[in-house]
């Protein structure tokens, strides 16, 4: 993870450097520059999660319904719920794989970012320095607002079941868990977050016009 995290803080260096060059140094828009590219860059991973996550939950009514039918005969259950995999062209395990990719790199973002040591001035519009907390709370309130209405982006619609109830539970508490973490965090990693719902909401936006599109296309 060290490795990973010093490939992020020679980035944001670089990037600093090219803010010096254009005439706008500024560390926070360094971060918002290294969120842009490592958003685009692994956008092909996270729109085959987001897509395999969304078809696993608009099959959740027939896989409901095979296991109640088949509750008493676990053999015949594994059988349909493979051959409904199959019909439905769905597999179960291409949700878990881009994350398994993504995750050791946003980890090494989350310590590279996290523990950065700034060069010089890392004001940034209202904060005298993002390697300290937001003073203002601007921030945190902004990553409890672009995580609630990233999670809403992605839930998938309520059948009135039990992982509804949870869902609904999701929905609420993680941004306000985000948001009171935030509080404690130095305002570039808060910042990054923030950008990175941003562009999340966006690729989302764009993913669901394009499957309208399609969608229409096909009628």
């Amino acid at each position: 993870m060290d490795f990973l995290s010093s490939i992020v803080q020679q980035a944001i260096s670089h990037l600093y450097t090219l803010t010096q060059t254009i005439g706008f140094p500024s560390y926070g828009l360094a971060i918002i520059f290294l969120t842009i590219i490592i958003k685009l860059a692994l956008y092909p991973l996270t729109a085959k999660q987001i897509a395999s996550t969304k078809a696993m939950s608009a099959m959740q009514p027939k896989m409901k319904a095979l296991q109640e039918k088949y509750k008493n005969d676990k053999v015949m259950l594994n059988q349909k719920l493979s051959e409904l995999y199959k019909q439905e062209g769905v597999n179960p395990l291409a949700g878990c794989l881009p994350l398994l990719v993504q995750m050791p790199i946003l980890i090494g973002i989350f310590y590279g970012i996290r523990d950065f040591q700034y060069a010089g001035p890392s004001s940034f519009l209202w904060m005298k320095s993002i390697a300290d907390p937001d003073p203002y709370y601007i921030l945190p309130v902004l990553s409890a607002l672009t995580t609630f209405i990233q999670t809403k982006q992605t839930m998938p619609a309520a059948d009135g079941g039990a992982g509804a109830a949870q869902g609904k539970v999701m929905l609420y508490f993680m941004p306000l868990f985000i948001g009171y973490i935030s509080i404690s965090f130095p305002g570039g990693l808060v910042l990054y977050w923030v950008v990175m719902n941003i562009m999340q909401i966006l690729q989302q936006l764009l993913m669901d016009r394009n499957k309208a599109k399609a969608e229409v296309a096909a009628k």
